[in-house]
């Protein structure tokens, strides 16, 4: 019973040391993953779930065999930088629908409707934050919150505590990767697009034949219209693209942390 006793002793240490890890690892997901980082969840509830996770995953973790927890400088950077990689990669997602939202309001004729966005605390298109609260309701409906945390466990299986160490080459390719957001924004706009284009074009050809027609007074209302009638039509593709999209950037991350 002492020797059982004395043992717990001396890897009660280890065991903190590797909880501290785990709770910088989780936190720096948590600070710009989708859903998670909505500032409206409480930052009491977020301190409460990062705890929560930690008290669950830090026995795990520790038994890893090739666990090395230390708290130095190389291991706390290393834990956070995984982190971020996962957060700031799945981030990329909320961005390009908010620029889809702004390519759809210059469309809608929306492009002065802004709303005070709560998570970056700047005005967004009206449009951006409807497809935002979209792209949310898709992934809880979907369980892809618990499919990145499942990611966000098994991470600790191929980059143990102790082991992270984000390079260079990883930073240069999660900035490559924002130029994803145009064109996944542009993927998702094109329809609407195109229809306010054949619109216009239609609406042109008319007044050149009619002049006497107020194409300016017509022309804005029907490519409205238009516009969302083909919107409403193309949503039900929508979740698709989403979970598709949130799928192929949580495997870019998790490719990005076991190559770091």
């Amino acid at each position: 019973m002492s020797e059982l006793t004395t043992t717990n002793m001396a890897d009660w240490p280890q065991f903190l040391t590797t909880a501290v890890l785990v709770m910088i690892r989780v936190s720096g997901l948590l600070v710009f993953a989708p859903l998670f980082s909505s500032a409206a969840i409480p930052p009491r509830i977020k301190a409460g779930f990062v705890i929560a996770l930690t008290i669950l995953l830090a026995p795990v973790v520790s038994a890893v065999p090739d666990a090395r927890p230390s708290l130095d400088m190389m291991a706390v950077l290393g834990e956070l930088g995984v982190g971020l990689v996962f957060g700031l990669t799945l981030m990329m997602l909320n961005e390009a629908l908010l620029f889809a939202g702004t390519l759809l309001g210059m469309q809608f004729s929306f492009s002065l409707v802004n709303l005070l966005d709560p998570n970056s605390k700047i005005e967004t298109p009206v449009l951006g934050q409807m497809l935002s609260w979209i792209g949310l309701l898709v992934l809880m409906g979907a369980g892809l919150d618990r499919t990145l945390l499942a990611a966000m466990v098994r991470s600790f299986r191929s980059v143990p505590v102790g082991h992270a160490m984000i390079q260079a080459g990883t930073g240069f390719a999660v900035a490559g990767m924002a130029g994803g957001i145009f064109l996944a924004g542009l993927q998702l706009a094109a329809p609407v697009i195109a229809a306010a284009m054949v619109v216009e074009i239609t609406v042109a050809l008319i007044s050149r034949m009619a002049p006497q027609l107020p194409a300016m007074v017509l022309g804005i209302p029907l490519k409205t219209l238009v516009s969302f009638g083909v919107l409403i039509g193309s949503l039900a593709l929508w979740p698709g693209w989403i979970e598709g999209h949130f799928t192929a950037l949580l495997d870019t991350a998790g490719k990005l942390i076991a190559h770091a």
